[in-house]
């Protein structure tokens, strides 16, 4: 409904619960920019695992970040986003 009433682009959220509705999207209407929004509970559920020591923080962040791309996602709206910039310019200065 959203696009036909002449949408810009289309967002899911929650991300990271919906990848399968992030990838039915973007298979059903490929022609539309698809954004996903890790929502605020998603954030607090991941960091309360690496503050109880149960996640490494890195790797769950860019885990979570990867799979929402995976399923589709053009554009990831997250409370990650400046961790996981320095996240990615620590990998590719190893590179």
């Amino acid at each position: 409904m959203d696009i036909n009433e002449g949408a810009d682009i289309v967002m899911v959220k929650p991300a990271t619960l919906y990848l399968d509705v992030i990838r039915l999207v973007k298979q059903n209407f490929p022609e539309m920019p698809l954004a996903a929004y890790q929502v605020s509970g998603e954030y607090a559920m991941l960091k309360a695992a690496i503050m109880n020591g149960w996640l490494d923080e890195r790797k769950a962040v860019l885990e979570s970040l990867i799979a929402i791309r995976r399923a589709g996602a053009d554009l990831i709206i997250t409370y990650f986003a400046k961790d996981a910039v320095n996240y990615l310019d620590e990998i590719e200065r190893l590179f």
